[in-house]
């Protein structure tokens, strides 16, 4: 579990809010609150303590890089605890992140300098729960979702906080 300070780049994708709530219908537990439904392009990020004005300024720059898009949400990943729906169009958005800021390595490292983008549905649960929200978010796609904003997203005690919104496509001022 994330701790108060924890930080995170993500694309919100408000569209395919149904994904969600397919799976917070089988359990409201197996959705991580106080997020959208989202592709994360790093996780975790720096500690919040270690964010500056040069920090912001390189994920407006690098947002710019990277045009707002259309994100077609078609196929479902499952997992020993998780539940997603691929983002393949997000990928190079996800690894220019990565690459960026290596001293922060994706999922610590667990998956490698650059796991699948995707949106997570359901984390956590039963192989029984899990298997109805596959089922469900299945029936559901495909999704089309824009992306058109990279977030830096801060967990604080009160749960997670917006701390920057960068345009994607848009130059940097």
């Amino acid at each position: 579990m994330p701790t108060p300070g924890t930080s995170a780049l993500v694309v919100t994708l408000p569209s395919a809010a149904v994904l969600l709530e397919t799976a917070a219908a089988v359990d409201p537990g197996l959705v991580r609150p106080g997020l959208p439904p989202h592709v994360t392009a790093l996780y975790p990020f720096l500690p919040a303590d270690r964010l500056t004005e040069q920090t912001d300024a390189a994920i407006r720059q690098l947002a710019t890089s990277f045009p707002a898009t259309e994100v077609q949400l078609t196929d479902l990943v499952t997992a020993p605890g998780f539940v997603a729906a691929a983002a393949p169009a997000l990928q190079p958005l996800a690894d220019a992140v990565c690459d960026h800021w290596p001293e922060a390595p994706p999922y610590s490292g667990r998956f490698g300098a650059h796991p699948p983008a995707h949106l997570t549905i359901a984390l956590g649960g039963t192989d029984d729960q899990r298997a109805k929200v596959a089922e469900r978010a299945r029936a559901a796609l495909p999704i089309t979702a824009r992306a058109e904003t990279l977030h830096l997203v801060v967990l604080t005690e009160q749960g997670w906080q917006l701390r920057l919104s960068a345009p994607l496509g848009t130059p940097a001022r």
